[in-house]
């Protein structure tokens, strides 16, 4: 307590003020004023001490007691939201010079192809052009939208979704027409491919890479390992579904990715994903007019590493990634509708893989190899010689291909790349080999690709 310290103090203070001496007649009247001083000054730090000790009391329950809540934010509204009105915006340009050895028809023994999935024209060609448009909507929600402007004309809509920004328990949904999540190359938009084409699973089991209208919801867990769940609920309008009649659900996906660090410089992701899709005369892009009617069921396992010296890619840089697809289709194959109308029963199992590696070995230089491998064990009740469904009940030989490329980018803007195929794909397995010289140009702001 502070009261025994302060009043010898203040004793000590009155008694050493000079006092003049005065007759002994007034001595008892001075010693009278001095111990009024005395008693009134006792009485003032009685005061002070007592206001103290509420004050130390005061303060020591206020931080013994929970912090009151923070007000809450005032709501955003669209002239406090600054991209409201100044959205990202980029636009894509590429274009390929293609020269083929062989006049091959481009179907693959074993395999319905989508409409996508035929190569490009050779020669010199202006590839799509992509503009691409995001932005926050509000504090709750993100917008993008990515147009395809075709060669020969015409504007596509390849993606057009939102999804939200601050659902709780590491929840988020996006909802519109999307890139699906299943595999790990299929969200990629093509200039962000590392080779010019598609693997072969992709092009073959996928259309090149699967999209359609739906509902997409995923979840992130809590953890220091990267872990992630999602499903996506989808109209069926796109290859492997497509057709009449899609109304309701037609297509369902579902998906899981784990991942995490490895040592200073290295990251790696590994995914299971399965796509279960329905098909109502679902045309074939083979270049002979096919319908299937069935199920389509595919799984795909994905992995990739990514590696560079304590994780700073500028100087060097290397990705490794590979997927292996499994796909069982079961229904009824027509061939030529409009004409003979030839019919099959059909049930179908394919698989095919690729793996590739991409090292940049000094600023703006990459090279990159490719392997992709296909088969093919399908069962027809009627394999028309001739036709489709000949092609289709094909299981001999194994469809393969080799890639390598070399590519230069000036800057993250701008990329020239040179690749060579030796493509084994097409029917009896016949030698197509493959140049391809592409550049790619990206004007404005363009959002940075996902792991």
């Amino acid at each position: 307590m502070l009261k025994p310290v302060l009043m010898p103090l203040g004793l000590t203070v009155v008694l050493s003020t000079p006092v003049q001496a005065a007759a002994p007649a007034s001595q008892d009247q001075e010693l009278r004023e001095l111990r009024a001083q005395i008693q009134q000054l006792q009485q003032e730090y009685d005061q002070r001490l007592k206001a103290l000790e509420q004050r130390l009391q005061q303060a020591e329950a206020q931080a013994a007691a929970p912090p009151p809540p923070p007000p809450p934010p005032p709501p955003v509204t669209t002239a406090q939201n600054g991209n409201a009105f100044n959205p990202k915006i980029s636009l894509i340009m590429n274009g390929t010079y293609a020269h083929d050895s062989s006049s091959a028809p481009a179907t693959v023994p074993g395999f319905l192809l989508g409409d996508e999935a035929t190569p490009g024209p050779s020669g010199v060609s202006l590839g799509e052009t992509e503009l691409a448009i995001e932005s926050n909507v509000d504090d709750q929600f993100h917008g993008w939208a990515a147009l395809s402007v075709k060669p020969e004309g015409g504007i596509g809509v390849e993606e057009a979704y939102v999804n939200t920004l601050a659902l709780p328990a590491g929840f988020a949904l996006k909802f519109g027409r999307f890139f699906s999540d299943i595999g790990y190359q299929n969200h990629q938009h093509a200039h962000a491919w590392e080779f010019v084409d598609a693997p072969l699973a992709y092009r073959t089991m996928l259309g090149n890479q699967f999209g359609d209208d739906g509902l997409q919801i995923r979840w992130l867990a809590p953890t220091d390992l990267f872990l992630e769940f999602g499903s996506e609920l989808l109209r069926g309008g796109a290859f492997p579904a497509g057709g009449e009649r899609r109304d309701g659900i037609k297509a369902w996906t579902a998906f899981a990715h784990v991942g995490g660090d490895a040592g200073s410089g290295g990251s790696w992701r590994l995914g299971l994903s399965h796509l279960h899709a329905n098909a109502d005369r679902r045309p074939d892009g083979g270049g002979i007019a096919t319908d299937f009617t069935g199920t389509s069921r595919l799984s795909i396992l994905d992995a990739v590493y990514k590696w560079a010296p304590d994780g700073n890619p500028e100087v060097t840089n290397f990705v490794a990634q590979a997927e292996f697809f499994y796909r069982s289709e079961g229904g009824t194959v027509v061939n030529d509708p409009s004409g003979a109308a030839d019919t099959s029963l059909y049930n179908g199992h394919q698989r095919g893989f690729y793996v590739q590696g991409v090292y940049q070995f000094m600023p703006r230089w990459r090279v990159g190899l490719r392997y992709d491998r296909l088969g093919a064990s399908n069962t027809l009740s009627n394999a028309v010689p001739g036709t489709t469904l000949q092609t289709l009940a094909d299981n001999g030989g194994s469809p393969q291909r080799y890639s390598v490329m070399t590519d230069f980018s000036n800057s993250e803007f701008s990329r020239f790349r040179l690749q060579f195929n030796r493509d084994q794909s097409r029917p009896g397995q016949a030698v197509d080999n493959q140049v391809f010289l592409q550049y790619i140009f990206s004007l404005g702001s363009h959002p940075a690709h996902q792991f």
